[in-house]
């Protein structure tokens, strides 16, 4: 039977430790899984453009033997030219997996429904599950241990902050949300975090205690209208040396990047010792990896 990756909502722990374990190991040592993926071939359908996301996968599956197929938004206008549906059905005969970077949430599901071959959510409206798991491995990484660790997020409740706050329910961390009043992330995430996310409007209240300290752009793809509105009222919770004097002394500083350098955060954050935004970089193709050996059930 098949299995996608669409949020980490759906996963438990012990499947979140899996893909930790063997991404270690890959990271540890490329050329074991030089062949891992031989013959196999993913779709990656973008609807939204992408630096890393697209990077990542496409020498990722290089990496592991396999082969990838960029089919950008004029190829397929997915939803207006074809089908989702027709989409879904069709490159099931051709591909192992599908990749799809998209607007909406659903069109996630509504490919993962039809396809009968693995769709792994690249990016949607409500999710952004290989970022929030890329970035709780670097933290694992870096502080060796996640057990009782806090991450602060400040800035937009988005998709990523929405991941996030799934990532560390699942994996024993807490997390602290600043936002301004109207942008916190979703409810139904927030209940299903339970007690292990706890919200703010004072970004600096949240971060004191903090181990890790991440943001994220304030106007996301799509919202370019609301940018400059935006700017005025996300201004507080800019991740800069005054906020970072409130965390817990060497926190890590994180971002999903693009970063918009001067508005969410400053150059002496990201560019200071502490960050670890190119470190998580890095580790979006290692973890993706092991979600594709994962998915595509090749031998580890």
């Amino acid at each position: 039977m098949k299995k996608d990756f669409i949020s980490i909502s759906d996963m438990d722990p012990k499947e979140i430790q899996a893909i930790f374990e063997l991404t270690g190991k890959l990271k540890k040592n490329k050329s074991k899984f030089a062949k891992a993926l031989s013959g196999k071939t993913i779709a990656l359908i973008f609807q939204k453009p992408s630096n890393r996301t697209r990077v990542s996968f496409e020498v990722g599956m290089y990496q592991l033997g396999g082969n990838s197929i960029y089919l950008g938004p004029d190829e397929i206008n997915l939803g207006v030219r074809e089908s989702i549906h027709d989409v879904a059905k069709t490159l099931s005969r051709y591909c192992d997996g599908i990749v799809l970077r998209t607007y909406e949430h659903k069109n996630v599901l509504e490919m993962a429904k039809f396809a009968s071959i693995p769709v792994i959510n690249g990016l949607s409206d409500f999710s952004h599950p290989c970022q929030a798991l890329a970035d709780i491995f670097t933290v694992k990484e870096k502080l060796k241990s996640l057990k009782g660790k806090t991450l602060v997020y400040t800035g937009d409740g988005n998709n990523v902050c929405n991941s996030l706050i799934y990532a560390c329910f699942k994996t024993g961390m807490k997390i602290n949300v600043a936002t301004p009043a109207g942008f916190e992330p979703e409810s139904s995430v927030v209940r299903a975090a339970g007690g292990s996310v706890r919200l703010f409007n004072d970004p600096i209240e949240a971060a004191k205690g903090a181990d890790v300290v991440y943001t994220d752009v304030w106007a996301s793809m799509g919202q370019e209208d609301e940018a400059e509105k935006r700017k005025e009222i996300f201004k507080p919770f800019q991740v800069n040396q005054k906020l970072l004097s409130f965390a817990n002394k060497g926190a890590l500083v994180m971002h999903c990047l693009p970063a918009h350098r001067g508005q969410e955060i400053t150059d002496g954050a990201i560019d200071s010792p502490q960050s670890v935004v190119f470190d998580e970089a890095e580790n979006r193709m290692h973890v993706q990896k092991a979600i594709l050996i994962k998915l595509l059930g090749a031998k580890k």
